[in-house]
């Protein structure tokens, strides 16, 4: 990601006279006289320059260089519409529509490898709908949940991207809202009501900045992902496994593996997520509400907003931009906000050792490459890719799971102990689930016993209805 503004670079050096008085007329290229060294922020408002479209100065008098650079002059008119969307925008606090077209942007680039993305063609679609289909069947093998894809489908990145915007709305909205608010907050009350537009404005532009660093994240990230539940979320639309075909193929490059166990492996995967969010109903709002309480507890580092904000001066809105890379989230220290991470670490981790433990009981005896493609997934997820550590920066979040390796052992602790239908029954409630606490001591858990809460639900309706033995309305006196 780049370091700049937008991802735009700003003039080499700026003249300590400015301009001299002189700004050319984007339109007609002739010499303006509202730029006359008056007004609030001198004769460029913006400090920016097209070199090689100006007279003498080497375009250092054109206001718009820096955020556009040496293009062509055709290209001018959807640039300056783009400076129009960023200034003119009123919604909420991460402008989507910029992220959305920011993140096909980076798309159409193609990858650091030289991979652009493709259309997907029917032989591809084929290939992931059959792989799922048989992933399904061997799931069915090795979990009491039925199947949870309704139908499979090949994305390609732009796809991929369009599908899952909503999901990423979510889940950055809450954090994104607070730097909204501390924008307003760095400034002494009486001065927030001098500089209303001025405020204003600064949030649109930071509504813009915001969605311009998510669609690149989010852009970088559809390079990266083969499905649709890469990051323990479900991001897609529910009832619909996905897989990327292009990076599929990336993935398994080289892994020295055929190229259809690697499908079917990551089919087993996309499969398994897509069985546990569509039947267990809680766990989709377990998990976002898991983020939002977590987002709730984060501290905005208002002291690199401060810089930014406080002088309201539009010449510099890199100050803002450099603060959103830079990271002003800061978790705060205190006993809530470690209990939120927790939860959240944990539940990630339970997802993920889950699929771990169910799509490695279903390949182990049926793919040659499972111990390989099973260590290799699960160093891709310790890890993480670019895209999501950019993630981690913007909005304060790992969605990583820690500690998947003791997930997995627990999860596969508990088909010894109580079989398939014992440890799927777990999903039941969020209370039946393992703790951090029951990973760090999987055998007691596993030995321990639990309450069936399906039991005590069919108990307390049956009460509430008064349809028990004793007052002489159940089976019995029938």
């Amino acid at each position: 990601m780049s370091d700049t503004p937008f991802g735009f670079g700003l003039p080499p050096e700026e003249p300590e006279d400015g301009d001299e008085g002189k700004k050319k007329d984007p339109a007609g290229g002739g010499q303006g006289s509202g730029g006359q060294g008056g007004g609030p922020f001198g004769a460029n408002p913006f400090g920016f320059g097209i070199p090689g479209m100006g007279g003498g100065q080497g375009g250092a008098d054109n206001p718009f260089a820096a955020m556009f650079g040496s293009m062509n002059p055709t290209d001018l008119g959807a640039a300056f519409q783009q400076l129009g969307q960023m200034l003119s925008y009123e919604g909420g606090p991460v402008n989507w529509d910029m992220a959305k077209q920011i993140a096909r942007q980076v798309v159409a680039q193609g990858t650091a490898d030289g991979v652009k993305d493709a259309s997907v063609g029917p032989a591809e679609k084929t290939a992931v709908e059959e792989a799922v289909r048989l992933a399904d069947l061997w799931l069915d093998q090795v979990t009491s949940l039925p199947s949870g894809a309704n139908t499979a489908v090949a994305w390609s990145r732009a796809e991929w991207v369009e599908a899952t915007l909503p999901a990423w709305k979510e889940l950055v909205d809450p954090v994104a809202e607070r730097v909204g608010t501390a924008m307003g907050d760095v400034l002494p009350q009486e001065m927030q009501a001098m500089a209303g537009p001025l405020i204003g404005m600064m949030r649109s532009m930071g509504g813009a900045m915001f969605g311009q660093q998510i669609g690149q994240a989010i852009g970088a990230l559809a390079g990266e992902v083969v499905g649709s539940t890469d990051v323990g979320l479900p991001l897609g639309p529910a009832g619909r496994a996905a897989l990327l075909p292009l990076n599929v193929e990336s993935f398994g490059k080289d892994l020295s593996v055929p190229s259809d166990e690697v499908r079917l492996y990551l089919a087993l995967r996309e499969a398994a997520h897509q069985r546990l969010f569509a039947h267990v109903p809680w766990l989709r709002a377990h998990l976002f509400g898991a983020v939002e309480s977590y987002a709730r507890g984060i501290k905005v580092d208002t002291s690199k907003l401060e810089e930014a904000v406080s002088q309201l001066d539009p010449t510099h809105p890199e100050q803002l931009q450099e603060a959103l890379q830079s990271g002003m989230f800061q978790p705060q220290d205190t006993p809530e906000q470690k209990a939120a991470l927790a939860r959240l670490e944990t539940a990630l981790a339970l997802v993920e050792g889950w699929v771990d433990a169910v799509v490695h009981e279903a390949a182990k005896t049926r793919l040659t490459s499972a111990d390989a493609l099973r260590e290799t997934l699960r160093r891709r997820r310790a890890t993480g890719g670019p895209a999501e550590q950019t993630f981690a920066t913007l909005i304060g979040l790992e969605l990583r799971p820690r500690r998947l390796r003791d997930a997995s052992r627990l999860w596969a602790s508990l088909t010894d102990a109580r079989g398939v239908d014992g440890r799927d029954a777990l999903w039941e409630h969020p209370d039946m689930l393992p703790t951090a606490t029951d990973l760090d001591d999987p055998d007691g858990f596993v030995h321990r016993e639990h309450l069936d809460f399906s039991e005590l639900d069919k108990l307390l309706g049956e009460a509430a209805k008064g349809d028990t033995p004793e007052n002489g309305d159940g089976d019995d006196a029938k």
